[in-house]
C-alpha cells in the first residue's frame, strides 16, 4: 500500500511538473509570437538594413583608407570582417532587448525555437556563421591575403558572415562558403605580409649551359622593379635535371602581393632574351629509337 501511495505521489509530481513546464513553454512562444506586430516586425527591418548600411560604409571607408597605408594595408583590412560581426551582434541584441523586449524565460524559449529551426533547416547556414567567426578570430587568413580555397587562388577580397570572396587572376569574383575551413586546409601565400613569394620555372635543353642559366635568372630577378629582397626574404636558386631537360628555378619576393603576375612575367621576358643571347635553348622533344630499344 506504501509502494502504491509513494508512486501514485511521485507520478503525480512528474505530471504536475512536466505539464507546468511544457504550459510555460508554450505560453512564452506562444507570447513572443503575439508580441511580433506591425511595429516590431517594421522597427526589426529598419534595424537590420541600418546595420547593413553601416557595415557597408565602413568597409567602404576602411578600403578607401587602406589603399593609402602603404605597408598596414593588410593589418587595415583586418579590421573589416571585425567590425561587421560586432555591427550585426550589437543590431541582433537590440532587436531582441529593446524591440522585442524578451524576458530571460522568454529568451530560453526563444533559442529553442531557434535551435529547433537550426537543428531541421538551418545548420548549414550556422555552419558558414560559425566559420566566419572562426576566420575573425583564429585568422587562417585576412582580407588581402593570397590564399587556395578547395580548387580558387586568389586574393581574399572581403570575409561576410556567410562566404569569403576571392579575386582570382582573371579576375572573376568568386564566393567560398566559410564552413570550409572547418572540412578543409586552406593555403595562405603570404600570412598577412604585403611581401609575398614568387617562383619562378623555365626549362631549358639538357645539354645547355645550366650555371650559365642560373646567373641569368637570378640576375634577371634580382633587376626586377618588383622584386623585394631583405636578409629574411633573399633569393634562392636551384636546379633540377630530367631525363631531356633541365629545370632553372628562382624563389624571390615580390613587394606587393597585387604585382605576383607581373614580377613572374618580368623576370621571364627578360630571362629568356638573355637565354637566347647566351645560346641557351629551351627543352628539345626527346625522340627515342625504337629499333636499337627493341
Amino acid at each position: 500500500m506504501a509502494e502504491n501511495a509513494t508512486g501514485n505521489v511521485a507520478g503525480n509530481v512528474a505530471g504536475d511538473v512536466t505539464g507546468n513546464v511544457t504550459g510555460n513553454v508554450t505560453g512564452n512562444i506562444s507570447d513572443l509570437i503575439s508580441s511580433l506586430n506591425a511595429p516590431v516586425v517594421i522597427n526589426t527591418v529598419v534595424t537590420l538594413i541600418l546595420a547593413y548600411l553601416i557595415t557597408r560604409l565602413l568597409t567602404f571607408a576602411l578600403i578607401r583608407f587602406s589603399e593609402r597605408a602603404g605597408k598596414y594595408r593588410i593589418t587595415v583590412k583586418m579590421l573589416i570582417p571585425l567590425l561587421k560581426f560586432t555591427v550585426y551582434g550589437v543590431a541582433f541584441f537590440y532587436i531582441l532587448k529593446s524591440i522585442i523586449a524578451l524576458t530571460s524565460i522568454q529568451l530560453v524559449a526563444f533559442s529553442g525555437v531557434l535551435g529547433a529551426a537550426v537543428g531541421f533547416g538551418l545548420k548549414d547556414l550556422l555552419a558558414e556563421v560559425v566559420g566566419g567567426l572562426i576566420i575573425t578570430l583564429d585568422k587562417p587568413y585576412q582580407v588581402g591575403d593570397k590564399v587556395k580555397i578547395g580548387e580558387y587562388y586568389g586574393e581574399v577580397q572581403d570575409i561576410g558572415l556567410r562566404a569569403t570572396r576571392l579575386v582570382t587572376p582573371d579576375d572573376s569574383l568568386v564566393s567560398a562558403p566559410n564552413q570550409i575551413v572547418l572540412n578543409n586546409s586552406v593555403a595562405n601565400a603570404n600570412a598577412g605580409a604585403p611581401e609575398m613569394m614568387v617562383v619562378v620555372d623555365l626549362f631549358i635543353d639538357a645539354a645547355s649551359d645550366a650555371e650559365k642559366a642560373l646567373e641569368i635568372l637570378r640576375e634577371a630577378i634580382v633587376t626586377s622593379r618588383y622584386v623585394y629582397i631583405t636578409d629574411k626574404r633573399p633569393i634562392t636558386m636551384l636546379l633540377k635535371d630530367y631525363p631531356f631537360y633541365r629545370r632553372v628555378r628562382a624563389k624571390g619576393y615580390v613587394f606587393d602581393l597585387r604585382y605576383e603576375f607581373n614580377f613572374e612575367s618580368d623576370v621571364t621576358r627578360r630571362a629568356w632574351e638573355a637565354f637566347k643571347k647566351a645560346g641557351i635553348e629551351p627543352p628539345r622533344a626527346g625522340l627515342v629509337d625504337v629499333d636499337r630499344a627493341s
